[in-house]
């Protein structure tokens, strides 16, 4: 039995711990959450009706504290605010259920993250939120008595940061439901252009996209890597970027699609950038000028890789321009009409002889010499007449792959140009030079002619 002290009453607890000598047992503390749930009740009911003064004081606050939202039109700055006010009303209601799970994006969101997005920036939301729990934390001691302010405190920032992450939830959802929208969009947009389709549509979707670029498309096309997931899409992208002001990429099938507006450095751009290819050809089509000509070159960058690999040397990436011969053969009727546009005319039309003159040095083993004894002429005139090819079609016939292009060239020309029938009056000059007898009557070149006979005078 315990020993009474000297005033004949039992020892306290705390009394007997120091006669033993123990050390004193620390008194049980309440969490905070418990200890808000017993005496908060008070500041509760200040809060629920403080709701109105506290959406007034934000409002002002944002007016005066954040330049831009003063610039917001009336219906952005209206969204804003109902956003901010289901804040401070869902912090109420979070303060008296702390333990609620789901209130961020259905309370203080709701339906608006979509219109919250289009107004500002996650920069911007961040700045909101800064100035709502500024406003809530400076009117603490109005809010809470002196023994819970620093249990209101300490709520108004867990709140503040639960509402931090949430709105950088809602940009993030955002950015993933944009970025499929894009590429959705950018898939159409690349599919129509290879389709050839109405050129408003088309620039309306492009425009969508941020396409700024207004000419000189150029469109390469080579093999799809096996594995075309979205980081190689976006490591693509970058990479384009640092050759061309705008970029868009498509898959189709095994095909890989580069669509470029204003590339800087072409011939060093279509090198570097063949490398993120698999392995194979790679086509660059003509540069368009305008977004209609970029159906053309689609087209052109197509033929030509379908019939790449007739040039076992070609060099990668090769110009659908350089594969004219080949896409000929493969029944692309727009390079015969390249050629016949673009050399077989140019040529007829320059006269000189050079039709001749190249046709000669051709059919004659690329000679210089054969060709001028065929055409009575010196090797020296041949050559100069070689160089007026070259200034008139931009292709050198003294180079063994050009001189097969300009000799395409011939062959596609000749078998366009119809073959004129002879005239009467061409009849009758021939008919003028067949050999006749002394009677004057004109004698068939293919009658038997005797020349003992003294009757017939031959010439």
């Amino acid at each position: 039995m315990a020993a009474k002290n000297s005033a004949g009453t039992r020892p306290s607890a705390q009394e007997s711990t120091q006669e033993s000598g123990s050390a004193p047992t620390p008194p049980v503390q309440a969490s905070p959450v418990q200890a808000r749930t017993a005496d908060s009740s008070g500041t509760l009911e200040r809060l629920r009706a403080n709701v109105g003064t506290l959406s007034n004081m934000m409002r002002r606050e944002l007016e005066n504290t954040l330049p831009w939202y003063q610039r917001l039109s009336a219906d952005e700055r209206s969204s804003l605010g109902l956003v901010a006010q289901n804040g401070i009303t869902a912090f109420v209601s979070w303060y008296e259920h702390p333990s609620s799970p789901s209130w961020v994006l259905s309370d203080v969101f709701g339906t608006a993250p979509t219109e919250l997005t289009r107004s500002i920036s996650l920069q911007r939301a961040l700045q909101l939120i800064r100035t709502v729990v500024q406003v809530v934390e400076d009117k603490v001691p109005e809010l809470a008595a002196p023994e819970e302010q620093v249990a209101l405190r300490e709520a108004v920032l867990r709140y503040s940061r639960e509402v931090a992450f949430a709105a950088a939830d809602v940009y993030a959802r955002a950015a993933e439901n944009r970025g499929a929208w894009d590429t959705r969009l950018e898939a159409l947009a690349v599919d129509g252009i290879l389709r050839g389709e109405n050129t408003d549509a088309l620039q309306s979707r492009i425009s969508a996209l941020g396409w700024t670029s207004l000419g000189r498309f150029t469109i390469m096309v080579g093999p799809a890597p096996s594995e075309t997931n979205a980081m190689f899409l976006a490591t693509l992208r970058r990479a384009a970027g640092r050759f061309a002001e705008d970029v868009m990429v498509g898959i189709q099938g095994d095909k890989l699609i580069l669509v470029l507006g204003n590339v800087k450095d072409p011939e060093s751009a279509y090198v570097r950038l063949s490398d993120l290819f698999a392995p194979g050809p790679v086509v660059y089509g003509p540069l368009a000028t305008t977004l209609a000509d970029a159906t053309a070159c689609a087209k052109a960058a197509f033929a030509g890789i379908s019939v790449a690999k007739g040039w076992s040397s070609a060099p990668r990436p090769v110009s659908a321009d350089d594969l004219l011969p080949e896409r000929v053969i493969g029944g692309d009727e727009s390079a015969r009409r390249a050629l016949m546009s673009n050399i077989y005319r140019p040529l007829v039309a320059a006269s000189n002889g050079l039709v001749e003159t190249l046709s000669s040095y051709l059919q004659g083993g690329h000679s210089l010499e054969a060709a001028a004894r065929e055409l009575f002429v010196h090797s020296n005139t041949v050559r100069y007449r070689l160089r007026r090819v070259c200034d008139v079609t931009g292709w050198d016939p003294l180079i063994p792959r050009e001189a097969f292009v300009l000799q395409t060239a011939l062959i596609v020309g000749r078998l366009a140009t119809p073959t004129k029938a002879p005239t009467q009056a061409a009849v009758k000059a021939a008919t003028a030079k067949q050999p006749a007898t002394k009677s004057g009557t004109p004698r068939a070149t293919n009658d038997p002619v005797d020349p003992a006979d003294p009757k017939v005078q031959i010439i």
